[in-house]
């Protein structure tokens, strides 16, 4: 059984994006998890079109100030917090100005996909981790909502596997209906390599569309959860072929008590990881 430390990692929470399916879930399962008694933490990308006033959200010093280098170039990490007070739970923003400023999610106002959301993904996976080794936390399952997270179960498993915060983490990817068209820059495979990844590692990215970029996450994930009522086909059908525990769908009014139940099987199942 859990003790309790679930790290959720998402592209979105509502209210600080618009409301959503994945934004309704991204606010209200971490508050239901620590109501369990668990210990949580909570990352999502800040967004410019986040307003910091009104959500009042302030950088944490102590936990920015990073740089992370991607394709050759620095980016400083900055680290932001907000609170909920209605559920005493707090929200961790990765920031950077170069990646975050924009006043958009994924594409501009002629709905042009960003030609960096590679980079931006990158950026945004690392910082979660890095964080986490700052706040010297121990997760013993990261949950990932939304393909902006889809790298998490990349690192985790290949290149922080022998840091002993992570060394026995358990990783949950989340399937949702959040599919987008393009294919990421072809540099990607090459762009996402860390001491221990390799060139296999990477084979899903060569091509980055959607669906390769999610089946590298249930690659390298430990427990799959479809968190829509519709999901890719290609994908879930990847997923229930994959060998792996996976949690079919669940309805409003049932989902965290099914989620925290997967948990507990997801960390006592042995799952080889690609």
């Amino acid at each position: 059984m859990s003790k309790g430390r679930i790290l959720f990692v998402t592209q979105e929470i509502t209210p600080y994006l618009k409301e959503s399916h994945m934004a309704n879930i991204g606010r209200f399962l971490p508050q239901g998890i620590q109501e369990m008694g668990k210990e949580i933490r909570t990352f999502m990308p800040r967004f410019g079109n986040i307003n910091e006033r009104r959500n009042q959200l302030h950088e944490v010093i102590r936990l920015s100030g990073m740089n992370l280098i991607i394709n050759d170039h620095d980016h400083p990490l900055i680290i932001k917090v907000a609170s909920i007070q209605s559920a005493r739970m707090q929200i961790y923003f990765i920031d950077n100005e170069d990646y975050f400023q924009r006043k958009a999610v994924f594409a501009d106002k002629n709905n042009v996909f960003y030609n960096d959301n590679d980079e931006r993904i990158i950026f945004f996976s690392r910082g979660v981790i890095e964080t986490v080794k700052k706040l010297s936390w121990s997760p013993e399952i990261i949950h990932c909502h939304g393909w902006m997270t889809s790298l998490i179960p990349l690192y985790i498993k290949k290149a922080v596997k022998d840091n002993p915060l992570f060394s026995d983490t358990k990783v949950v990817i989340s399937l949702y209906d959040d599919d987008f068209n393009e294919t990421l820059n072809n540099d990607f495979a090459e762009k996402i390599k860390l001491p221990g990844i390799t060139s296999k590692d990477t084979k899903q990215y060569k091509t980055a569309t959607f669906v390769n970029v999610m089946k590298a996450a249930i690659d390298f994930s430990d427990g799959i959860i479809v968190g829509s009522e519709i999901v890719n086909k290609e994908v879930l059908s990847y997923a229930k072929n994959s060998g792996k525990p996976i949690l079919s769908y669940q309805p409003k009014d049932k989902y965290i008590p099914a989620y925290a139940k997967f948990y507990d099987e997801v960390l006592v199942s042995e799952v080889i990881t690609s």
